[in-house]
């Protein structure tokens, strides 16, 4: 990495300019920018690193029709292809790209958000209006919510269900368990390996978050999980990261109710061995989940305007982008319910 002074973007049609007021880091983020994620593509020239920021907008395109300059906005750095077609390619803003349709889009938009300025579609950037009362550095702890609400929103979460949160004690995990409540979860039952911080997770969620501790037995911890959800729960969200066996993932599958559903979301590296005859039995459904619909944005800050989710329950870490190899630092041993960020 080094810090290099160049040109403000020029503004596309169907784009607009961002002056960045704060953008969060990924806890991986230190490994990545070491090359030590080989599943990751990034672009394959010097480039800017970074994929989510708040800030203002200071141009916009030709054919944008609802986005002005002056206007605070979140920024999502999931860019999906806009022809209709049946699988429109997508990629990561300043992260990375698969497939060649992907990889040719990262091309026209090489450049992330650790910057005083980023390029981007318009489709990538949602307003951010009646929020005055939080700063930009807490406003864009919101995307640490944005994968969670892909994969609740799938799950097909409805109020009143019981929800395993696998992986309760990672950045997106913590993230998952306060959003399953926000979206009306009668419990969630937050599962993992370190105790202090499933309590700490607890005590930010409140009385309907069950913590339970695995001890990485499958059929022992799937018992807990069962008895935790009163027979067995409704949802399974699994948010584990890198994780090298299935143990805890299989637990939160086998501590369903029957017509359960688990939905994917985390980076095990390991396969996943499921006993076939127990699925069709239990009539249990397994979904894969790639990060979450074009409104999420807006429909988090909804949440967030209405009070249903505290930000203020994660707490931000600001670093200025001068100091970005220390943030990198500070993200990868941060605690659950912290959210390094980085303003120019």
């Amino acid at each position: 990495m080094r810090a290099n002074d160049v040109d403000v973007p020029e503004v596309r049609p169907g784009t607009v300019v961002v002056r960045i007021e704060a953008s969060s880091l990924l806890s991986y983020q230190k490994a990545y920018v070491a090359g030590d994620l080989p599943a990751y593509q990034p672009p394959d020239h010097v480039f800017t690193i970074g994929s989510n920021c708040i800030g203002m907008i200071h141009a916009v395109g030709r054919d944008v029709w609802h986005l002005q300059a002056g206007q605070r906005v979140a920024v999502s750095p999931h860019i999906v292809a806009h022809e209709r077609v049946a699988e429109p390619a997508e990629f990561l803003l300043g992260l990375t790209a698969y497939g060649q349709t992907a990889r040719r889009m990262q091309v026209d938009f090489p450049d992330g958000t650790f910057a005083e300025y980023v390029l981007v579609p318009a489709a990538c950037a949602t307003p951010v209006p009646g929020l005055a009362d939080l700063e930009p550095a807490q406003l864009v702890v919101a995307t640490r919510f944005l994968v969670p609400f892909g994969g609740l929103v799938r799950g097909r979460l409805t109020a009143g269900e019981t929800v395993i949160v696998s992986g309760a004690t990672g950045a997106f995990g913590s993230a998952a368990t306060l959003l399953a409540l926000a979206l009306g979860a009668g419990r969630v039952i937050a599962a993992g390996r370190n105790r202090e911080a499933l309590a700490a997770v607890a005590r930010a969620g409140g009385a309907r978050v069950v913590p339970v501790a695995l001890a990485g037995n499958v059929e022992a911890d799937a018992a807990a999980l069962r008895t935790a959800a009163d027979g067995g729960a409704d949802l399974a969200f699994d948010m584990v990261g890198r994780a090298t066996d299935p143990a805890a993932t299989l637990a939160a599958l086998h501590g369903l109710r029957r017509g359960g559903r688990l939905v994917l979301m985390g980076s095990m590296t390991a396969p996943l061995p499921l006993d076939y005859r127990m699925v069709m039995m239990n009539n249990l459904e397994i979904i894969g989940q790639f990060m979450y619909p074009g409104d999420a944005f807006r429909r988090l800050l909804e949440l967030v305007r209405t009070g249903l989710l505290d930000l203020r329950a994660i707490a931000p870490r600001v670093f200025p982008l001068a100091e970005l190899p220390a943030a990198l630092d500070a993200a990868a041993t941060a605690g659950s319910l912290e959210c390094v960020v980085v303003r120019p």
